[in-house]
């Protein structure tokens, strides 16, 4: 797994970079409310391998946002499920980092934080939409299924 995050200009940074330019763009408007997103989407290559992209979005709301993303390349998943799993665990562990670097950080404005699933009620995933909302909370973290899970289904399925 590639252990740095890109930025939209491809730049590699650390999670302890992404955290500085987090709190950097947090810092420029501290009157607006601000949402932190985590999510993640794969796709299965006819080779060996199954390529997954974690995106890291910051969103200022009502005002534009930016987003850091990094790429893993693990063996195949036969399966829907296991790819799925694999997608949340690469989530929740990019979130770890990322609020880990953040709380060395003083005066950050208030934030919610969320995990995006590329899951949802309707068509293949429904099955499990119980199972990964559950994975998620049993860490106190907010899921976010689809349609309203975009930085797993629109910014991290962009860069997959």
């Amino acid at each position: 797994m590639d252990e740095y995050f890109n930025n939209a200009v491809g730049t590699k940074l650390s999670a302890s970079d992404v955290a500085r330019a987090v709190v950097k763009f947090m810092r420029e408007d501290t009157s607006r409310r601000y949402k932190i997103f985590i999510g993640s989407d794969s796709e299965g290559h006819a080779g060996d391998n199954t390529d997954f992209v974690t995106a890291v979005v910051v969103h200022r709301v009502g005002n534009g946002g930016r987003f850091f993303w990094r790429r893993a390349e693990l063996k195949r998943f036969h399966n829907l499920h296991d790819r799925i799993i694999q997608e949340v665990l690469l989530s929740l562990d990019a979130a770890k980092e990322i609020l880990e670097s953040l709380r060395k950080f003083k005066d950050v404005p208030d934030f919610d934080f969320e995990i995006h699933i590329d899951v949802g009620e309707k068509g293949e995933t429904r099955s499990m939409t119980q199972e990964v909302i559950g994975m998620v909370r049993a860490y106190n973290f907010e899921p976010r299924i689809k349609p309203e899970s975009y930085a797993a289904t629109n910014v991290a399925d962009r860069y997959v």
